[in-house]
């Protein structure tokens, strides 16, 4: 009798599951390298239903099974029947360990521009074409590097990646230019000195600078054309939890910092070399159900005209050299204006002010911030 291909998938993915007892580990050469992951099958797999992906990136010092034990993303697969593949960064420099090139982080991969990017797009391919994904619902997370590595996925990879949920992670990235809104989830300790929330540089082995978190997020709120500054959802003892909402295609940004833990996965097993884990929160379980919430498909924005202020704004001149100013067509009874570098820490704040002095800025492309009455508008300038 003749098989169809998608008979003999089937049949491929069966002898895959009875043999491997729902993983696999294996690799695919690129760029010149075995590049190597770890998949995990739900125990209800059956290749029958097109089912949700996460990509869950390692940090340094780490490897797929150790994230997969510190994550423990496998245990939750089997819960929620997701399947999840943990990749493999390239092992290089002095100590032989594994990296992601995420930018200007992290160590062996980035300072020998390993194309990290086109090794997750080659592997989705791969993937897509063995088992049944559901290309829609595709999702990206890591832990450390592996976190700044999901940052630079949506960035150049949007058009695959439906939502990232970095965790003790930053961006590493001069320039981002999506090309859709992405969901971002991102989970932060107070008291992580490898990574430090409020910015600098940790005192990890890559000796790197980190963009402030909030920073980046309010970033990416420009990116993702959200309308209002952040809610704080939850401020207590334990944790502080912050969200931007009004944002194109109903897309949400949210974001955890704990009182506990440290340079660790929210909620999971702490490394032999690791922090404390928090205590308070779960990452996995968060992002799972923050990853429920959103898929590739925006058939419209989620913001309509009765929420979004008529105010039009204007900057001009622009590009500018010494100062900019900011024309509102409409009346107002507040403004505040934040301008962030690209990399996401902020350069200057002003309220009330309409004319704009950059004339100490370097030369570059700034995001500005307008909130007018608790409206927000972001726009470009660019500083000649």
């Amino acid at each position: 009798m003749k098989q169809t291909k998608k008979q003999i998938i089937t049949i491929f993915t069966f002898l895959w599951i009875s043999v491997c007892s729902f993983g696999q580990y294996d690799s695919i050469p690129h760029d010149g390298y075995d590049r190597t992951y770890l998949v995990h099958l739900p125990t209800a797999y059956d290749g029958s239903t097109d089912l949700p992906l996460v990509i869950a990136m390692h940090g340094g010092f780490g490897n797929a099974y150790n994230l997969e034990d510190q994550s423990q993303l496998s245990v939750k697969a089997d819960l929620e029947n997701f399947i999840v593949v943990y990749p493999e960064g390239v092992e290089g420099g002095v100590l032989n360990i594994s990296s992601w090139n995420a930018g200007w982080c992290c160590g062996f991969a980035s300072n020998n521009s390993i194309d990290d990017v086109g090794f997750i797009d080659a592997l989705l391919d791969n993937l897509i074409g063995q088992l049944a994904i559901d290309t829609t619902r595709i999702y990206a997370t890591g832990m450390s590097n592996g976190g700044f590595m999901s940052y630079r996925l949506a960035c150049e990879l949007s058009d695959r990646i439906a939502a990232i949920a970095p965790v003790s992670a930053s961006m590493a990235m001069a320039t981002c230019n999506p090309g859709r809104a992405v969901p971002i989830i991102h989970f932060h300790s107070k008291l992580d000195s490898n990574v430090p929330y409020l910015g600098g540089v940790g005192n990890g082995f890559s000796n790197h600078h980190n963009p402030p978190v909030d920073s980046v997020l309010y970033v990416w709120s420009g990116h993702n054309n959200c309308h209002n500054f952040t809610d704080t959802i939850v401020n207590n003892s334990q944790y502080l939890h912050t969200k931007w909402a009004n944002c194109e295609c109903s897309t949400i940004i949210e974001y955890y910092i704990t009182e506990d833990g440290g340079h660790s996965w929210h909620g999971g097993n702490q490394t032999a070399i690791g922090d404390p884990v928090s205590n308070y929160i779960n990452a996995t379980d968060l992002m799972w159900d923050f990853f429920q919430e959103h898929t590739l498909d925006c058939d419209e924005l989620s913001l309509s005209n009765d929420n979004i202020a008529e105010n039009k704004v204007i900057l001009f001149p622009n590009p500018a050299k010494e100062k900019f100013s900011i024309h509102i067509t409409e009346k107002y009874q507040s403004l505040e204006v934040s301008i962030y570098s690209p990399l996401g820490q902020k350069v200057m704040s002003k309220q009330n002010q309409k004319d704009i002095n950059i004339s100490e800025l370097a030369e570059g492309v700034y995001y500005v911030f307008i909130a007018i009455d608790g409206d927000l508008k972001v726009e470009q300038v660019v500083k000649e």
